[in-house]
């Protein structure tokens, strides 16, 4: 039974969280072995204000 883990900045839409998960299912069953009912994905939205880079914080810049 997988469980993956994806962190992003926030800001995704649904339907790109939506096919992240589908995609990601499919390989994992590819990739593992294992039917779709057995695989997990969470999505983690981080807040721009939480994170940083290079002594910025990413709120402050242009991360798309």
């Amino acid at each position: 039974m997988p469980f993956i883990t994806v962190k992003v900045l926030e800001g995704k839409t649904k339907e790109q969280k939506r096919q992240l998960i589908e995609r990601m299912t499919e390989v994992a069953c590819e990739t593992l072995g294992v039917e779709a009912s057995k695989v997990f994905i969470f999505i983690e939205d981080l807040e721009k204000d939480n994170y940083g880079k290079n002594g910025k914080m990413f709120s402050d810049l242009d991360t798309n």
